[in-house]
């Protein structure tokens, strides 16, 4: 295919993936008439159409299914070679991007970066902080080199690399000190204060006390686990907690945290990256680095 550019591939891969000329060409940063332009442009070249429309509804064909594959293919092994460039795998100096969920960053992020700091002086860290899903995709996309999350997501393309556990904490008002945390069986009956949908914690929690996602009782969703600490202490119910969050969480707020006996909750955290990806040996390199930075802190 003659005339066939890099440019009209990145534009139709784009498109592809979010089935909507006005938020293609938005991530493409230029106009929508543009945008159509240069598919109709591709479509000429490659002698067939591509993308099905009709009405507001938009598709890709048969052969535009295959092309889309073929064409993320291409583009993800361009992005290999950049990486080559953007990071010596020996060296440990460049640039890495690197996703992480809420509920982990603001816990181990500042000592991270000091540490990464003084192994790896020449070493960038690009942070990208979202929930899971996001991550996941935009891994998949090649936006991200890696991802810092809870474990396992069964994804067939991605290296799942265990770092540790962090156990989950029950939160109560600062005046149920004294009293023994609840049964499990009995959490479902108290007002659990949870993180709203989209979290992977919330579902976590959920699932550890046996609750459906519908919940049928009286409850409040939040943000942040600051939020939940916050309102467990204003005495609106209860909650669980990160055993890594614990200490910056709690410390200004008039809350007990107890332990739950054993088999106690927990989430196995790590990080995760391409198969494919030619990073491998720094982000080996960095995952040992969350390690020791969670024996050194002994939690």
């Amino acid at each position: 295919m003659k005339n066939l550019t890099l440019r009209q591939l990145r534009y139709f891969h784009t498109l592809a993936q979010e089935r909507h000329f006005g938020r293609a060409a938005d991530l493409c940063a230029i106009s929508q008439p543009a945008l159509s332009m240069q598919i109709k442009e591709l479509e000429h070249i490659v002698g067939h159409p591509l993308i099905e429309r009709s009405g507001k509804e938009l598709g890709l064909t048969g052969l535009g299914q295959e092309f889309a594959r073929k064409t993320q293919t291409i583009l993800q092994s361009l992005d290999d070679l950049a990486d080559l460039t953007r990071i010596g795998p020996d060296t440990m100096a460049g640039q890495i991007r690197m996703g992480i969920i809420p509920t982990i960053a603001p816990y181990i992020l500042p000592s991270l970066l000091q540490r990464l700091d003084h192994a790896y002086p020449n070493l960038s860290l690009q942070i990208r902080e979202t929930q899971t899903q996001t991550l996941v995709t935009e891994l998949t996309q090649g936006k991200l080199d890696a991802a810092i999350l809870a474990l396992p997501l069964s994804e067939p393309n991605l290296v799942e690399y265990p770092l540790f556990k962090d156990a989950f904490l029950l939160v109560r008002p600062e005046a149920e000190a004294n009293a023994p945390p609840p049964p499990v069986s009995a959490l479902h009956n108290m007002r659990l204060l949870l993180l709203e949908e989209g979290h992977c914690f919330r579902d976590q929690a959920l699932s550890f006390c046996a609750m459906s996602r519908a919940i049928p009782h009286d409850t409040l969703d939040a943000s942040s686990l600051t939020t939940l600490v916050q309102l467990v202490s204003a005495g609106f119910g209860i909650t669980l907690l990160p055993e890594m969050a614990v200490r910056v969480e709690t410390r200004a707020a008039a809350v007990a945290v107890s332990r739950f006996p054993d088999p106690s909750p927990s989430r196995n955290i790590g990080m995760i990256w391409r198969k494919n990806s030619v990073l491998h040996a720094p982000l080996e390199k960095i995952a040992a680095q969350i390690v020791s930075l969670k024996e050194a802190l002994g939690a």
